[in-house]
C-alpha cells in the first residue's frame, strides 16, 4: 500500500429486516493520511453496496494509537423513510435532513419560563414567535 490509498473494510455485517437496514463495523485504513472525510467513506460504501450515499450513515469513528487505521459503525438503510423514521433527531442533523433546535440551551429554558406566566394567545405568542 503506497501513500494516500484508502481501504474500507466491513466486518460482522448483518441484516436487520425489522429495521430496514444493513449495519456493519467499519475500517478505515488510510495510511500517510490524517484521517477519511465521512461523506467520502460513505460514497465508497455506496458503491461497494449499490446503494445511494444519502441512505448511509456513518458515526462512532476512533483512530489507533499511531493513525493509519479507523473503526466505527455503520448502517445502510433500504430508502429514506426508513432512515428518517429510526435515526435519531441528532444524527439526522448531522445529514442535513433535519433542522436543529432553534436558540441555546439557555434561551430555550428562559422562554419556557416566561411563558409560564402568560395565558392565551400570550403564551402563544412567546412560545412559537
Amino acid at each position: 500500500m503506497d501513500k494516500g490509498t484508502v481501504t474500507i473494510r466491513t466486518k460482522k455485517f448483518m441484516r436487520n429486516p425489522l429495521l430496514k437496514r444493513r449495519q456493519f463495523l467499519v475500517e478505515i485504513l488510510h495510511p500517510g493520511r490524517a484521517g477519511v472525510a465521512r461523506n467520502e467513506a460513505a460514497e465508497r460504501l455506496a458503491q461497494m453496496y449499490k446503494c445511494d450515499p444519502q441512505n448511509v450513515v456513518l458515526f462512532g469513528f476512533r483512530c489507533a494509537f499511531g493513525g493509519g487505521r479507523t473503526t466505527g459503525f455503520g448502517l445502510i438503510y433500504d430508502d429514506m423513510t426508513a432512515l428518517k423514521a429510526i435515526e435519531p433527531k441528532y444524527r439526522l442533523v448531522r445529514k442535513g435532513l433535519a433542522k436543529p433546535r432553534e436558540g441555546s440551551r439557555k434561551q430555550r429554558k428562559e422562554r419556557k419560563n416566561r411563558a409560564k406566566k402568560k395565558r392565551g394567545k400570550a403564551r402563544a405568542k412567546i412560545l412559537h414567535g
